[in-house]
């Protein structure tokens, strides 16, 4: 509720398909300035080839702590440096309990801001 902007499941760009993870970026260019939130970091974080037409948010956390989620991604996306899709374009956000880095489609070193 807090999220102004349209809210969908990957499943729904792509409905009656098996969605592998490695087609996702492919999926994401066709949307207008869509952010991915994925729990699945390791598949994601350093490994997806990122473009300035999509946004992903990687989730390092345990099962246990999930329900964490809407409360992190928040303070990500009112972060001065993600509070607006033009600025998260181009990055790969990596989030865990404390801390958040990123990388962008020109600057692979993953940095904190």
């Amino acid at each position: 509720a807090w999220y102004p902007g349209a809210v969908r499941f990957i499943t729904e760009l792509r409905p009656s398909t098996v969605i592998k993870d490695n087609v996702i970026p492919s999926i994401l260019r066709l949307e207008r300035d869509a952010t991915f939130v994925t729990i699945n970091e390791s598949d994601f974080w350093e490994v997806v080839d990122i473009t300035s037409d999509f946004c992903v948010v990687c989730f390092a956390l345990p099962d246990s702590q999930v329900f964490l989620i809407p409360d992190l991604l928040r303070q990500v996306l009112n972060h001065p440096r993600f509070n607006t899709k033009a600025l998260r374009m181009g990055c790969v956000i990596r989030v865990s309990i404390n801390t958040f880095s990123y990388y962008t489609s020109s600057q692979r070193t993953p940095q904190t801001p």
